[in-house]
């Protein structure tokens, strides 16, 4: 296919129309069914006032992008690494070098970022026209796409990237209406699928097939739940030395400004229960759902992170070029909130005691709301064979890279303001 052409700024009148037709805005006319986000809300005036944040993703020109605002600690340098890659989402990267995107509202493509021989990047369109597809992985040349229904998987990619042909389906029985039916994609350390399986709405009791993490062989067969009370996970990734799976997972909306807290995961034998929708943040009984139960009953968290904070993709980082200070460190990146009268976006690390235990959440890259307005969104983090880190910004449809120039250093502390804090045993 032809490498992807920049778009003009009216395409967020189009990603209004596709919230909108599913379900994401809210509502206006008198009478009219309530939103999916605003069910379980309190009924107060200035809860009704909370809605989406209309910061809906459209292509920024890479000399327009907020790349120069963006802040690392000491010793660490931001760049653009690509531009024009509209609705930017999950990313994964090729045996030779080719970085695959997907996307979700918007574009409904997967593209591949790919190095031209003497420097530089083209970006191409290898899958279009096909609904939400933001859980990717590639894996032995082969990359997997994961839809609300299917995953799908593309043999040989990196040697078909201009005409990919049919893909093959791993796995077709997923329920997919309703919203966040969007999915997570991982293959684990024993070389079997895992997969989020949303549950469908702010709160609400998920039925049988929803609100888990699940995992398969690569041909589709012998599925089974890994993790269930789960509400919304879009990042899973494995402990390098463990290999324990970690999932970041969003906490319901409605209640406050400042609960339930966002939450980071670690699943330590399957069939463990992590609490939606009875409890959140491990130490809040939901109102409607969690009478007569108790906290105690659930998996806490590993560590919260802040309040409608949206924390999507996360990553171990396994390179050698950020100082030890990051050594198995987990990024993760918050794509800020869209119900709390703060906004904040950026992109935090999570660090890690001897045990693996977390002792500290701190901010690396920041600067995505600038004056109480969001300039980017990021979406996932993904370091490359080279040690460097790749930000996804679905906001300005970019990619950032973050590189270490510098000698050792400390991440600064946590921001006054933003509890981001290890989860209390």
């Amino acid at each position: 296919m032809a490498p992807a052409t920049t778009t003009s700024r009216p395409l967020r009148l189009a990603a209004l129309a596709a919230t909108l037709a599913l379900g994401v805005a809210p509502s206006v006319a008198a009478g009219q069914a309530e939103e999916f986000w605003s069910i379980g809300r309190p009924y107060s005036d200035a809860a009704r006032r909370m809605a989406p944040v209309s910061a809906f993703p459209a292509p920024t020109p890479a000399d327009e992008l907020p790349t120069a605002r963006l802040t690392a600690p000491p010793g660490f340098r931001v760049e653009t690494f690509a531009s024009d890659v509209l609705d930017a989402r999950m990313m994964r990267e090729g045996d030779k070098g080719v970085i695959f995107v997907s996307s979700l509202f918007v574009a409904n493509r997967v593209y591949a970022i790919v190095p031209k021989p003497g420097g530089g990047r083209e970006v191409k369109i290898v899958l279009q026209d096909t609904p939400l597809p933001n859980g990717v992985e590639f894996h032995k040349g082969a990359l997997y796409v994961a839809t609300p229904r299917r995953i799908l998987r593309f043999d040989d990619i990196e040697n078909r990237l201009d005409n990919p042909g049919p893909p093959t389906v791993v796995y077709d029985g997923f329920p997919g209406d309703g919203p966040q039916s969007w999915k997570a994609l991982r293959v684990g350390p024993d070389g079997k699928l895992y997969v989020s399986v949303n549950a469908p709405c702010n709160v609400c009791e998920p039925g049988p097939l929803r609100g888990r993490i699940v995992r398969m062989n690569l041909d589709g067969t012998g599925l089974e739940t890994v993790a269930e009370g789960v509400r919304t996970s879009v990042g899973l990734d494995f402990d390098p030395v463990t290999g324990e799976l970690w999932f970041t997972d969003n906490q319901r909306d409605g209640l406050s400004d400042d609960m339930p807290s966002d939450e980071l995961n670690r699943v330590t034998q399957a069939g463990q229960h992590f609490g939606f929708p009875y409890c959140h943040s491990g130490i809040m009984i939901d109102p409607e759902f969690g009478w007569g139960r108790s906290c105690d009953a659930y998996v806490r968290p590993a560590a919260l992170l802040g309040a409608h904070m949206a924390p999507l993709g996360m990553r171990f980082y396994r390179g050698r070029m950020f100082p030890p200070t990051y050594a198995h460190a987990i990024f993760v990146a918050r794509h800020g909130p869209w119900n709390r009268n703060r906004k904040n976006a950026d992109v935090v690390a999570v660090l890690r005691d001897e045990r693996g235990r977390v002792i500290s959440v701190e901010p690396f890259l920041t600067g995505f709301v600038q004056d109480e307005d969001y300039v980017g969104r990021p979406v996932d983090v993904m370091p490359l064979k080279d040690g460097s880190l790749l930000v996804s910004d679905d906001h300005n449809g970019a990619i950032y890279r973050v590189t270490y120039e510098g000698p050792p250093a400390s991440p600064p502390r946590s921001e006054a303001g933003d509890p981001v804090t290890p989860a209390r045993r």
